[in-house]
């Protein structure tokens, strides 16, 4: 049978006695009280009769004693004392109220019969005589008669109470008959449900525990036995996917460190407390260590103590702003220099997992860099001396030489001289570029309103992007602090993104200049409503000799000199930009 079917026949049984119960108790006491109504109206009939014959025997007692009979008020009291005695024998119910109410017709008969006889005699009624003994009969009788009615009444109210205790205890032995149902319902539906659910709630602890070696309860209920089997058929699966999680898990971790091990860069694996936990080989021979320092501190494993601030930021999931200085390693009986990045491991929900660490050895190309400098700053000095020369000298010969404006002449001369400015500016960004490598240009810092700076920057492009069809807005948060920072050097820069935006952006098109608070930095931004830079070359935007774009101009050494001047101010610069919707640079500087 279905639990749902025992459920139901069980309430339903239960329900169905309390109910037949509550029926027969409610028909008896309505029975009970009818027959009770029923007894005492009677009695009180018949009470009421006697009254009433009573009161018409007085009557004539009064109309027989009197000086004058009135004949006719005494046939009427008569009739009336016939008609209360033939209504008290027709309302007579029981054999004993019609007996006595018989006894009173027999009386009042041998009544009639004396005060017949002559006038006389009817003046005797305090004597010894017949018409005494027969008022004295006739009294007893309707003296009885009330008597027997109030004892009736009696009898009523004691059969009621009789019959009420009755239904009582009838009542209450049909609850305990039902408690005793609902007791032993109850029994058996835990003793079947509960003490399986109990066996069911402790293997699904050992389940959530991992031990999928659980012993099942056995149950005749139907759906406890179907569920019981779904629970067994759930933990085998559940002991079936943990198996095959924990080899994909082996298998996946072995194929990780087969492709950690094989990456040219060292890397190093941190947990959430900043702790070496793993190291390929790149790593283990660029650090020289000789056994890995498992559950160390970064810091201490480096023996960097001002690597813990950068380490607890990224685990906090805070990226490092600005780029951080090589780490100088000695290696082998030599000096290495590797440069570092930190990441933070998130999950989905952005917790944070742990760090990972990237080191390359960068020895050769920071050697390199360096003679490449030291080579483009002493190639700019060596290039700048002859081509002022040459500038010298083709301006007095364009004094002398006098052509027509139109004539082929004239337009070689001026070929030649844009082309000779054009060297010069080259030079002298090379020259620019390479001081600010080497670490040999020197700022000149004094406190800046940035309101002043970029409306000045406003002023000076107007006329410019006026012609083209543009429009420079200017965009400023409130407050603005004032910032050291070298004027000339930040406006090149501002000059710099201004000019790419103009020539970048569409006629009708708008320029924003930006300028807020962002904690202790200020940040400033160009934005256009260009063409926008690819992705493919956002990476490569800063570095020196890339240009990007459709619209390219000069030898691509702009940008990179803007970030140079921006990290010797302690700042970054960045872009974003999204293909076709413009493009916006903008640099954080330190208050």
């Amino acid at each position: 049978m279905r639990l749902r079917t025992r459920l139901f026949l069980s309430i339903s049984a239960l329900i169905t006695v309390a109910l037949v119960g509550l029926l027969l108790g409610l028909v008896s006491v309505m029975q009970m009280a009818g027959a009770q109504e029923r007894m005492i109206g009677r009695a009180f009939a018949t009470i009421d009769i006697s009254l009433r014959m009573r009161q018409h025997l007085g009557d004539q007692l009064v109309n027989l004693m009197g000086k004058d009979l009135d004949l006719p008020a005494l046939e009427r009291s008569q009739r009336r004392f016939l008609g209360a005695l033939e209504e008290g024998l027709a309302n007579s119910a029981d054999p004993d109220t019609r007996e006595r109410v018989q006894r009173i017709a027999v009386a009042y008969q041998t009544f009639l019969d004396v005060v017949r006889q002559p006038a006389s005699l009817r003046w005797g009624l305090l004597d010894d005589n017949d018409f005494s003994h027969a008022l004295d009969v006739l009294r007893n009788s309707m003296v009885d008669l009330q008597k027997h009615a109030l004892e009736r009444v009696g009898q009523a109210e004691g059969a009621a109470r009789e019959r009420a205790v009755l239904i009582g205890g009838l009542l209450g032995l049909l609850g305990i008959a039902v408690l005793l149902i609902g007791v032993i319902t109850a029994h058996g539906i835990a003793r079947r449900f509960g003490e399986p659910i109990d066996a069911l709630a402790k293997a699904a602890d050992q389940v959530g525990r991992g031990d999928f070696q659980v012993t099942l309860p056995l149950s005749p209920v139907n759906e406890m036995a179907a569920l019981i089997r779904r629970f067994g058929l759930m933990a085998e699966a559940l002991r079936l996917l943990k198996e095959t999680n924990i080899e994909q898990l082996l298998a996946e971790r072995q194929r990780l460190k087969a492709v950690l091990d094989s990456i040219d860069d060292g890397l190093l694996i941190l947990d959430r407390q900043g702790r070496v936990q793993h190291a390929n080989p790149v790593a283990q021979r660029q650090l020289s260590w000789g056994a890995l320092p498992e559950g160390q501190p970064l810091s201490r494993a480096l023996a960097r103590p001002e690597l813990e601030e950068a380490v607890q930021r990224v685990l906090r999931g805070d990226p490092l702003e600005e780029e951080p200085e090589d780490l100088v390693i000695e290696a082998e009986g030599e000096q290495r220099l590797l440069s570092w990045s930190l990441a933070p491991v998130l999950l989905d929900e952005g917790r944070v997992l742990g760090a990972v660490m990237v080191l390359r050895d960068v020895t050769e190309a920071r050697a390199f860099e360096r003679v490449r400098n030291e080579f483009v700053l002493r190639a700019s000095h060596e290039l700048r001396t002859p081509v002022t020369g040459m500038q010298m000298a083709f301006g007095l010969l364009s004094e002398r030489l006098r052509f027509a404006p139109d004539s082929r002449e004239g337009d070689l001369l001026t070929t030649v001289d844009e082309e000779m400015q054009r060297l010069v500016r080259l030079i002298n960004d090379l020259l620019d570029f390479s001081r600010y490598q080497s670490g040999v240009q020197v700022l000149a810092r004094e406190p800046c309103d940035l309101e002043d700076l970029l409306a000045a920057l406003r002023q000076r492009y107007s006329a410019q992007a006026g012609e083209l069809g543009l429009e420079i807005e200017l965009e400023l948060h409130p407050p603005l602090p004032r910032v050291n920072l070298d004027r000339l050097q930040i406006e090149r820069v501002l000059d710099n993104l201004v000019g790419n935006a103009i020539r970048h952006s569409r006629p009708g098109g708008h320029i924003r200049l930006q300028a807020r608070r962002h904690g202790e930095r200020v940040l400033l931004s160009v934005a256009d409503e260009g063409e926008g830079v690819p992705y493919s070359q956002q990476a490569r935007i800063f570095e020196p000799f890339v240009q990007v774009g459709q619209r390219k101009g000069g030898a691509g050494l702009g940008l990179a000199l803007c970030k140079e001047i921006v990290q010797l101010h302690g700042g970054r610069i960045g872009l974003y930009s999204r293909p076709g919707q413009g493009a916006r640079f903008y640099m954080t500087l330190p208050v």
